[in-house]
């Protein structure tokens, strides 16, 4: 298992980018913009992370900017840890057959979420390529709002 990142949702992409850049001191080592989603992800490292970020894709802050507006109110700033794992599927099932509900099965043998004990949200997200769909996670439906 790998960590990759903690993202935090942001209200105002350049006063965000002002305190965690310019006055925080992290730097930007990548950006993805989704016009479908209308969100925009920005992915910062400290300056002795840029490296292992740049090559490893971690460790990061990613900042997500929703382009429609909102407020986030009761910590929803907050969205979730994120870990690589080896196999999705068998970190998921040691995580269910431990009572841990699967939030968002990884019926698509690439993304996972679940929710720790004090209900933070937690990605699980395949190691390299996504693997084959595979039961009983290919038919399952969402358990809940990740």
């Amino acid at each position: 298992m790998r960590y990759l990142h903690t993202m935090v949702r942001v209200k105002d992409v350049d006063t965000s980018l002002h305190f965690y850049s310019t006055l925080f001191g992290l730097k930007e080592v990548r950006r993805y913009e989704n016009e479908k989603g209308r969100f925009t992800l920005i992915f910062l490292a400290a300056p002795e992370d840029i490296e292992a970020a740049r090559a490893n894709a971690a460790p990061c802050l990613e900042l997500t900017y929703n382009w429609d507006s909102e407020d986030y109110t009761g910590g929803r700033n907050f969205g979730h840890l994120a870990y690589e794992v080896d196999d999705i599927y068998a970190t998921c099932q040691k995580l269910m057959d431990n009572g841990v509900t699967i939030n968002r099965p990884p019926r698509d043998g690439h993304m996972a979420f679940v929710r720790s004990p004090d209900g933070i949200s937690i990605e699980i997200l395949q190691k390299g390529e996504s693997l084959p769909p595979a039961e009983p996670w290919a038919s399952m439906g969402n358990t809940g709002a990740w």
